[in-house]
């Protein structure tokens, strides 16, 4: 199956340099990366079938990943 990456570089590419400075200088940005990230990992784990999970808590996932991919873009547009 060939799925889509959905990691923020590639959702992002405009604004690489200003999720790396905020990764390291705003501590609210970094955990929303970071939540980001493992949510990401996690779904596309279960999209390969690696582990189990009902398709609503996939859906579940996705919505809380996109809800987490919104705030980060606010905060990118501000800075």
């Amino acid at each position: 199956m060939d799925l889509l990456n959905h990691d923020l570089a590639h959702e992002f590419p405009e604004y690489l340099p200003k999720m790396r400075s905020l990764k390291g200088s705003d501590p609210h940005f970094a955990s929303l990366f970071a939540q980001y990230d493992a949510d990401n990992h996690a779904i596309a784990r279960y999209e390969q079938g690696v582990g189990a999970i009902t398709d609503e808590a996939l859906e579940d996932l996705k919505k809380r990943r996109l809800k987490v991919k919104d705030e980060i873009y606010q905060i990118l547009k501000k800075s």
